[in-house]
């Protein structure tokens, strides 16, 4: 697929079909993850799949979803609440994170989330969670620090995208139809050209 067409498709995606994703697919996912840059070729993340469904439903009790709108787009267990997740965690350097940790998780799950809208998957990068509970619930070893989710899915819902100028609005919303419009700058009113 042309990446500029890719890349206008991808929306996140809040609402699933009750429908499982293909171990491969997830896999998939995080073989394109691991090829993302990574800060001196460190490769300090890890990645913890979830696809059982206990085991799915107990991180989801531990996450928010899409504060502009809620509770319209907040999924329901057992209805529309995605079937999988990805846990993207960083090997610590002793106590504390490489400093560069969040922008090689944000490269990382940035090539997820392209990944999965190629194979047709919708994603919802998600860092409104407990961490805690969520680390403790996945057995992330005390050695790494849990950063972000990835919920995978094959989407129940088609968010569209509005371009707008500088000062328009950039909150989010529902129309009278009860589709979701993400409002994005358009390239020249971010850029400077010098």
């Amino acid at each position: 697929m042309d990446f500029k067409v890719l890349a206008a498709r991808r929306r996140t995606v809040r609402f699933y079909q009750r429908k499982a994703v293909a171990e491969e697919h997830l896999l998939h996912l995080i073989d394109v993850a691991r090829r993302a840059p990574s800060a001196a070729n460190n490769q300090i993340l890890r990645y913890t799949v979830v696809r059982n469904p206990d085991r799915v439903q107990a991180v989801f009790l531990h996450t928010a979803w899409a504060g502009r709108v809620k509770p319209k787009r907040t999924p329901e267990w057992g209805f529309n609440a995605p079937p999988a997740f990805i846990a993207v965690s960083a090997v610590k350097n002793g106590p504390t994170l490489p400093p560069l940790a969040y922008a090689d998780a944000g490269a990382a799950i940035m090539a997820m989330q392209y990944a999965a809208t190629d194979a047709n998957l919708g994603s919802c990068w998600i860092g409104a969670f407990k961490a805690r509970e969520v680390a403790a619930l996945l057995e992330i070893p005390d050695s790494e620090q849990l950063l972000f989710l990835l919920a995978v899915g094959h989407p129940a819902e088609a968010p569209v995208q509005d371009e707008i100028g500088m000062g328009d609005d950039v909150g989010y919303y529902l129309d009278t139809f009860d589709v979701l419009h993400v409002p994005k700058y358009s390239v020249k009113a971010i850029t400077r050209i010098l």
